[in-house]
């Protein structure tokens, strides 16, 4: 599907008839229809910012890129954000968080995903604040590709998000591609993360990046000019992630077609099924989106709404051929559409590009 216009900026709400009559005679009546249609077509710009207003979100690894850009964009809908950094010191120029900072909205904690410690601590240090103890959502965007450029214990406490975008900069090498260290960074850290989630009445909504082109089905869709790229240079960080898909399936309870692909113990770890703390098919709110060859380019979904006409990018459910897709619109999606409309979005493997 394509990202639909924002109801003030759809071109029928704005000309309607109803709005045109009324502007013609200014009857009380007519006023009432005015004030209306205006109501209406203001509704998704008013509501937005509160949607999140008493979200906790934890967001590991969010230094950069499509975590980064994704609690950005919560933090202006009213959102806290608790971050698990490596190295906070990441941030000590960064105007905009440290606005955030200094009002309390976002926290930035030490420490490392691949340590559990460390993300049992994290899930403790985002539940504070006011709420009742409840976890929401776990937004996982793992990874390490490369961008491509045309030129360059809770209490009384809940976390309602979990923004997991845990990664490193991977090294090249033309007989292997890319190569990152460890090779199953976005595996276990996902273990880590599902085998700690908090107990709890109501499971989190786990939404997990990965990327188009991990299995063979998914890889027979790509552009031909992308198979080689994908099949070589990716070949490496991909298996990472499709050990990831593997654990959210697990967890969700999805059937696994080892024959379209899969991966061993060197990414999954001995008897990783048998991991302290990892739900065995009992959190069935999983989305699982894989986005087309990420690029640093502009967010073409807030372009078109500011314009009023045309589109952004698509999302569907399987696999579809496409080229590429901006981490900014990546991130719109997991916001404006995933986390806004999760009973559309639930239970799915979508893919995402233009």
């Amino acid at each position: 599907m394509r990202m639909p216009l924002p109801p003030q900026l759809s071109d029928s709400k704005v000309s309607s008839p109803q709005l045109t009559a009324a502007a013609a005679e200014p009857t009380w009546s007519s006023l009432s229809t005015i004030l209306c249609a205006v109501s209406q077509c203001c509704a998704w710009d008013l509501d937005a910012p509160k949607h999140f207003a008493s979200t906790k979100v934890l967001s590991i690894g969010g230094s950069r890129n499509i975590g980064y850009l994704s609690s950005v964009r919560l933090l202006e809908k009213g959102a806290s954000v608790t971050f698990l950094l490596r190295s906070p010191s990441c941030f000590d120029t960064d105007e905009t968080i440290q606005k955030y900072v200094k009002s309390g909205k976002a926290r930035l904690i030490k420490g490392d995903a691949l340590v559990k410690t460390d993300v049992v601590r994290s899930w403790a240090e985002a539940a504070q604040g006011e709420g009742e103890q409840r976890v929401d959502v776990l937004l996982f965007t793992v990874g390490t590709i490369p961008s491509f450029s045309l030129t360059k214990g809770f209490g009384e406490q809940r976390v309602d998000v979990l923004l997991f975008t845990v990664g490193t900069i991977p090294s090249f090498s033309l007989t292997k591609g890319f190569v990152q260290t460890p090779p199953n960074l976005v595996t276990q850290s996902l273990l880590n993360a599902l085998s700690t989630i908090p107990s709890q009445a109501i499971p989190p909504k786990i939404i997990t990046i990965s990327s188009t082109g991990l299995t063979k089905s998914s890889h027979a869709a790509l552009p031909l000019l992308l198979k080689p790229v994908y099949g070589h240079f990716l070949h490496i960080p991909h298996m990472d992630k499709v050990g990831a898909e593997k654990v959210a399936a697990h967890c969700a309870g999805w059937p696994w077609d080892a024959n379209d692909g899969d991966v061993g113990a060197d990414i999954m770890g001995e008897q990783w099924e048998e991991t302290e703390g990892l739900p065995k098919g009992t959190l069935p709110d999983i989305l699982v989106v894989r986005p087309a060859l990420l690029t640093d380019g502009e967010c073409q979904a807030d372009a078109v709404a500011a314009k009023g006409k045309g589109t952004s990018y698509r999302v569907r459910e399987g696999n579809f051929k496409s080229w590429t897709v901006s981490r900014k619109d990546v991130a719109h999606f997991l916001v404006e559409g995933a986390l806004s409309e999760w009973d559309t979005w639930k239970g799915k493997c979508v893919s995402i590009g233009y």
